[in-house]
Formats: structure tokens, sequence, C-alpha cells
């Protein structure tokens, strides 16, 4: 509604703020996936695996905090996610005690505060420096504190560990948080805050500010701003995050392993799958903590060799998809987007067929070869997905190398075909941005 315009009277408009209806609907889908979830998966591996998953996206979360959005890469980010799982255990010890009036619910926040802590104090030294440097001070921090749990075992609990009872107390609102499907409520709760909370971080001066520093840190430091201060606030923020994600893995499995949680191993993990994920998308480490929990529990059920699977996987994203499976979904939005999308629905099925055949013939000579230097007191033969595999056979060998032969002929075929049609689709779509800007 606007008023008649003349000269001294200007017109005026009544606006009002729009909603972004985009961004309510994903943020209201994310809801409903963490509430509905296990109503789909009921069995108790599925819901181990939600709950892993919950605290994992908080994790990968807060690693991407460095990583992506400071460029910071870091070697050391379970020492935060590990000391927060131990000041959350003893939290919780002193409050069944009754030494502490903390309810269950507010333990991750003590988990929090501890990854805090440890950040405050580890990342005045860490973030002195940048870029390599950094990154090799973060590896020295995180060995240095792993080989120092053995050295405190009143705080570590020595090989042990420390062990707990989450259900003490008072029941939350009749919750005692005994059933593993309450434990996964608390963490989606968690999850769906301490995710809200980072995305807003990221539209905030420091967030935009921490950007700037991840792009071009000397330009930042000529307009006036300590990138040192910058980044050691970032660092300080990240390790309250992973101490919350941290203290959920206290509370999810009632206990805590300084072997487990404070290795290099653990700090490897989230680095690669943050990477897999795409740590250039926000929505990048959600992806990646899926992949981890499956990789880590469905993956190395299936196969003793699960980790040479995994460097694969990661040799290949780094050579094809440096920006991780979220770059991928973006890029292929964009092109559905602009109406080229068509051609590529049967290049995909092509490059999926002949895929799963490279990808059969590889697994079945690297099963059989791992049978054969472990398991060979078990008999030369193996079960392979339903199929028998035989060892001592050159029949077995001869189709499993055949897949892989033909496959890989295969799938480069289609790969090149795919490139073609991706370069022209891509041409297309810049020749229709141009168009779009000299018609607007």
């Amino acid at each position: 509604m606007n008023a008649i315009a003349t000269p001294s009277n200007p017109p005026r408009y009544y606006r009002f703020q729009p909603w972004n209806i985009g961004r309510w609907l994903i943020w209201s889908l994310f809801a409903i996936a963490l509430i509905v979830a296990p109503m789909l998966f009921r069995s108790s591996l599925a819901l181990t695996m939600l709950s892993q998953i919950g605290y994992l996206i908080i994790i990968c979360l807060s690693y991407n905090m460095l990583l992506g959005q400071g460029g910071m890469l870091s070697f050391g980010h379970a020492v935060y996610t590990g000391l927060g799982s131990f000041i959350a255990i003893h939290t919780m010890n002193l409050a069944a005690k009754g030494s502490l009036p903390v309810p269950l619910v507010l333990i991750p926040l003590a988990g929090g505060l501890g990854g805090m802590f440890f950040a405050v104090l580890f990342g005045y030294v860490t973030t002195k420096k940048a870029g390599t440097t950094f990154a090799m001070i973060t590896l020295g921090i995180g060995e240095l504190v792993a080989s120092m749990a053995l050295m405190f075992p009143t705080f570590f609990g020595g090989e042990g560990g420390i062990t707990t009872n989450r259900v003490y107390g008072t029941p939350f609102l009749g919750l005692t948080f005994g059933p593993q499907i309450q434990v996964y409520y608390l963490i989606a709760a968690y999850c769906f805050v301490c995710t809200a909370l980072m995305y807003a971080f990221t539209g905030t001066p420091l967030g935009r500010i921490l950007n700037a520093v991840r792009d071009n840190p000397e330009r930042v430091e000529f307009i006036g701003y300590n990138t040192q201060r910058v980044r050691y606030t970032a660092f300080i923020i990240a390790g309250f995050f992973a101490g919350i994600g941290g203290g959920l893995a206290s509370i999810n499995f009632e206990i805590v392993n300084a072997a487990d949680s404070l290795n290099g191993i653990r700090s490897g993990g989230y680095l690669l799958f943050t990477f897999l994920g795409g740590a250039t998308f926000f929505f990048g480490p959600i992806i990646g903590a899926v992949l981890l929990v499956f990789a880590s529990i469905l993956l190395s059920e299936l196969s003793k060799a699960w980790l040479l699977y995994l460097g694969l996987v990661f040799l290949f994203m780094v050579m094809f998809a440096p920006g991780g499976v979220a770059s991928l979904i973006m890029m292929n939005l964009r092109v559905a987007k602009f109406g080229r999308f068509k051609p590529f629905w049967s290049l995909y099925a092509g490059l999926m067929a002949t895929g799963a055949l490279l990808v059969a013939g590889v697994a079945g000579v690297v099963e059989m070869i791992y049978h054969m230097q472990l398991n060979a007191a078990l008999g030369p033969t193996l079960e392979f997905f339903g199929l028998t595999l035989d060892t001592s056979s050159p029949t077995s060998w001869g189709i499993a190398i055949g897949l892989m032969v033909v496959g890989g002929g295969l799938l480069e075929i289609v790969r090149r075909r795919f490139v073609r049609a991706w370069g022209h689709a891509q041409e297309e779509i810049e020749r229709e941005i141009k168009r779009r800007e000299l018609t607007a």
C-alpha cells in the first residue's frame, strides 16, 4: 500500500520482512528427520547408529568450523572431544553420588565447558601460527595428551577407562534415560540446537571475518583485525561444541577410554569424513558424519579390508571430487536448475552399472588375498555377499579379474561420454547466465 506521490510527498511503502521459506522448510525437514528416524528404523543396531550419527554431526560440524570456515587443518580435534567426554563422565559420577546437583540433560554442557577450557589452554599456543605450522602443533599436542593418559590414571582411568551409570537422580519429565530411545532423543535435541547455533555462527561478523582470515589473512591484518585472535576465538567455540559431542558420546556408551577417545586415529577420522562430506559446504560434515558411522559399523563388519576400501574412496574423491559429496550434490542441482539434467539420467545409470562391475571385481580380488593372508587356516573358501569364492580355484580368480578388467574398461568409456556431456551442459549454462545478465 502506498500514498499518492508528489515532489513534496514521496511515495511511502509498507514493507514486511519476508520469510525465507526455503530455510524454514530445510530446518523443519531436519527436525522431522531427527524425530521420525527411530520410528522408521526400529532395530537396536539402527538406534545405536542413529545415536552415533547425532553426536558425530556436532563433532564434524565443530571440526569444520576450523577446517572449512577458518582454513585451520587440525590433527588433534579428538583432544577436545575426548577431554570433554572425560569431564562429562566425571560430572555424571559426582552427580550420581550427590556431590553435584547436575541433571543428565545438562551433562553435555559440562562436556562442552570442559572442551572449551582445554581449547582456551591449548588454543593459545596452536593459533599463534597458521598453515602447516598450525597443523604440526595440533598433531604434537594431540600426541602429547594421548601419551599423558597413562600418567594420570585417576582422571583417565588407566587402560580400562572411566565407567558410569546414566540413570541417576530424579527422572527429568518422567524420563530416566535408561532406554536407548530416550538417549537418542536427548542426542537429537542437542544435535538440532547445536547445528542451528553453528549455522548461525556462519552469519555473524566473527564468522564472516573468519572466512576472510581463511581466504586472505594479509588483507585482514591490513584493515586492522588481529588474525590470531580471530583464529583463537573460533578455536575456543569449536572446542565447546566438540566437548558437547564428547559429552553425548559418554552418555551414550557410559564409558570413556583414553586409548579410543584421544588417539590420532580418531582425529584423522574426523578430518577424513569431514573432507569426504564436503568441508566447503555447511551441510557437508553432516553427510560425513553419516558416512563415518556406516564405515565404522557396517563396512567394518562386512570386510576386514574396510580400511583399504576407505582409502581408495578417499583417493578417488581427492582426485575427482575434492569438494566432497556435498559439492557433487550442488553441481548436479545447478545443472537441474537450468534444465540440463535430462541426458545425465542414462549416463549416471551407466556409471553405476559399470562401476558396480569394477567394484565387484576389485572386492573379489582383495577379499581372496586377505583370506589367504589372514584366514588360510579356515580353508580356501570364503563367503562374500552370498557367493562362495575359492582361493585355490583359478575360476574364482579369473571371474574376479575379468569383472575388474571389463568393468574398468566400460567405466572408462561411459566416463568419457559423461565428461563430454558435462562440459557441453556447463557451456550451455554459462551462455544462459550471460543471456540473462544482458536481458536483465
